[in-house]
């Protein structure tokens, strides 16, 4: 019962912070909050849904779609032409119901495409959702009467249909709409993880064979998971629709579809609110790190590749292991090596970041007749010394991090030794 309130506790804060956060960027000057936050919260938001949704294949039955932004995308445009219809009087539903709708619109997509895709597993399923997903793109980019081509569809959501008298005008009411259906959208896929759904669909996951032998039919399992997946991914492309007005052939794109594998993945595909977390860092990247740096997909590759290598759990997959330190009152004794491990690990992310921006300076900001500022500082690409310095960060921090992380690793080994008796006691 502690443990289930201390996680309460957690979504909590993390709805209070959501709620709070645009407030946190309000600009007493021009009286309202920043159009720049107010879009990357929006956007958070969405790509949260995104994630879930997608953690309900990998993460929950173990399936590797790489189609998942159909759902997301068809539900985007279902949404502008809703929009459309509502404006013009023939759809008298109020906005705020219109996300429900496009997950209506995922869900009947996915049904179609999931009847086919799940009668196979494993690599077979991924072959046919990429099919998918390149089918539908064509789709987007030749059928126009529906799909607009290249240029897409628009709409405008200021429809005079509300629930609460709004208009959505502002920038600020869109984003609670989005918060609110983020928190529903979360809600009930949590409450399907404890569903016999739920269970059945890890149990295909982690033994097929058996599951089956138990009498349970695995790709019913798999249908309705791919099924309930795309709906939930067609209420994150209707606020998509709802935010930007307007809808392209990108919002069902493999890209997306990778994005959303690396939020679900970086975050942590064991626990249900890890996706939420890669969703917010991976947003962060595209959102932030790209107003800072024209090289922010090597960042997001190379954050990717380390996941995959040293941290498979995912990030939320690490805070978890600490859960038996934290609860036996001895994280404590990890201050010391941690503080020992994060001076050489900044070194040789210093060193890194240092190495990527010159090069990629020197390939396309020095064509342009553009100064380096790099820390603060000025930087000259064709001196020595700054190439040196990098080098020498990335390579010393790199050997002096192997060292601390060994000793890290005596120190966890040690504790989680001493630990397993009081575990296997409770």
């Amino acid at each position: 019962m502690n443990g289930r309130w201390g996680q309460s506790w957690v979504w909590i804060v993390t709805l209070i912070a959501a709620i709070a956060a645009p407030w946190v960027f309000f600009n007493t000057s021009t009286g309202r909050q920043s159009g720049f936050v107010l879009s990357m919260l929006s956007q958070m938001g969405m790509m949260s849904i995104l994630a879930l949704s997608y953690n309900m294949l990998l993460g929950q039955a173990g399936l590797f779609s790489l189609c998942h932004a159909t759902f997301f995308g068809i539900g985007g445009y279902a949404t502008v032409h809703f929009l459309t219809m509502a404006g013009a009087g023939s759809l008298p539903l109020p906005i705020e119901l219109i996300p429900f709708l496009s997950g209506l619109c995922g869900l009947g997509l996915a049904i179609v495409f999931g009847y086919m895709a799940t009668k196979q597993r494993a690599t077979a399923f991924a072959m046919i959702t990429l099919g998918i997903g390149e089918l539908m793109t064509t789709a987007a980019l030749s059928f126009h009467h529906f799909f607009g081509g290249e240029g897409g569809v628009n709409t405008n959501r200021m429809i005079d249909h509300s629930l609460f008298g709004l208009k959505y005008a502002s920038s600020i009411q869109v984003y609670y709409l989005i918060l609110a259906w983020t928190l529903i959208a979360a809600l009930a896929m949590f409450f399907l993880t404890q569903t016999p759904l739920g269970r059945m669909a890890n149990a295909t996951r982690d033994n097929f064979e058996r599951a089956q032998f138990m009498g349970y039919d695995p790709r019913i399992v798999r249908f309705l998971q791919f099924a309930l997946s795309g709906f939930f991914a067609g209420i994150g492309g209707g606020l998509y629709a709802i935010t930007y007005e307007i809808v392209t052939f990108d919002a069902l794109a493999a890209p997306l579809s990778a994005n959303a594998l690396l939020m679900a993945y970086i975050g942590g595909t064991g626990v249900f609110g890890g996706p939420i977390l890669g969703a917010v860092l991976i947003t962060l990247l595209q959102s932030g790190v790209s107003l800072m740096s024209n090289s922010w997909l090597v960042y997001v590759g190379v954050l990717f590749i380390g996941m995959v290598i040293f941290a498979p759990q995912g990030m939320m997959g690490l805070v978890m292991a600490h859960r038996p330190i934290v609860r036996a009152g001895q994280f404590g004794r990890l201050a010391m090596p941690y503080a020992r491990v994060i001076v050489p690990g900044l070194l040789t992310l210093l060193g890194f970041v240092a190495l990527v921006e010159l090069t990629s300076f020197l390939t396309i900001g020095a064509a342009q007749g553009k100064t380096l500022v790099l820390f603060g500082r000025k930087i000259d690409v064709h001196a020595v010394l700054p190439w040196s310095a990098a080098t020498i960060s990335l390579l010393g921090g790199m050997a002096w991090l192997r060292i601390e992380a060994r000793s890290f690793r005596q120190v966890w080994d040690g504790l989680m030794a001493e630990l397993k008796p009081r575990r296997s006691a409770a």
